[in-house]
């Protein structure tokens, strides 16, 4: 039985799938595809908001994984110690003389774990993500900036593919591209609030081609050298939405539209940045409700 407490924090943490750049679980897709999807998006933003210190006050999280209620209000609580106790509640799900998970949204798993027969690797690669962040704060490349999304997005993919039943090895190659692409999406849009928890996701060997300082990352406006950096990231996350983009023809149905949902909120999340001239030290730039449809429609006809 999940009390009220734990039912209306779990319902906190999944309405932030609204201010995602693509659907997260839309209504026009099955009933049981849409629980699977917002249980996974729900576990997804729980392990994102420890790694980045968001949790709700009140320390609600921390009761649940058994850290005391004091825990997640103290300031520098120990977010790796927090991601252990969170591996520990998952492997509930999957190990068999374990305890069921404790934490609500973990609980809400149970059912898709099992009627979709999940491994625990997408979601412990989600972990080891966050534990990432805690100690790697700036990357050397772009291939550096690749690995750590093969831990941080691609797993999403692999999971939508499996609640789907639609996993195939050419699907989860094209399936990381386009999350590979999501992600970076996110980091250009993001670049203030990262380094304001001090992490910057542009590779410094593209930093230092576009003559790029940290202290011109911290400036309220971009200057010309950011925005030429940030059209060259763009370009190659727009790169990696075309090499992905034969995801959207392979499947038919609802599933079709989801997928184009991912690939043309990604194109349209890009053209909202590339409106606002590559300038998202203001805030991140976001795709209107129009723009978003507009580029699913085009995804759509481009992979009839």
């Amino acid at each position: 039985m999940v009390s009220a407490e734990a039912d209306a924090h779990a319902r906190a943490v999944l309405a932030k799938a609204t201010r995602e750049n693509f659907p997260v679980a839309p209504g026009f897709l099955p009933r049981e595809w849409r629980y699977d999807l917002m249980a996974v998006y729900g576990y997804a933003r729980l392990v994102d908001d420890i790694g980045d210190g968001d949790l709700a006050p009140g320390g609600l999280d921390a009761k649940y994984l058994g850290l005391g209620p004091a825990w997640g209000s103290e300031p520098g609580a120990d977010r790796l110690a927090m991601l252990d106790a969170f591996e520990a509640d998952l492997r509930g799900l999957f190990e068999d003389g374990r305890p069921a998970p404790d934490h609500p949204l973990l609980r809400a798993l149970v059912p898709t774990v099992r009627r979709r027969r999940l491994t625990p690797e997408p979601f412990l690669a989600l972990i080891e993500a966050n534990r990432q962040d805690q100690k790697v704060r700036r990357y050397a490349d772009h291939a550096e900036l690749l690995q750590y999304c093969e831990l941080s997005a691609n797993p999403v993919g692999h999971l939508v593919l499996a609640i789907t039943g639609t996993a195939t090895p050419d699907r989860i190659r094209y399936a990381d591209d386009v999350c590979t692409a999501l992600q970076i999406v996110e980091h250009l849009q993001d670049v203030a609030e990262d380094l304001s928890r001090d992490r910057i996701y542009l590779p410094a060997e593209d930093m230092a081609r576009f003559h790029v300082t940290e202290a011109d990352l911290a400036a309220a406006s971009a200057n010309a050298s950011v925005r030429a950096l940030l059209a060259f990231e763009a370009e190659r996350a727009r790169e990696l939405l075309s090499a992905g983009a034969p995801l959207v023809a392979s499947v038919r149905g609802r599933l079709r539209l989801l997928l184009a949902g991912f690939t043309g909120g990604g194109r349209a999340a890009l053209r909202a940045i590339g409106r606002a001239g590559y300038d998202v030290l203001p805030g991140p730039p976001r795709a209107t409700t129009r723009g978003l449809l507009r580029e699913v429609a085009a995804t759509l006809r481009r992979e009839g």
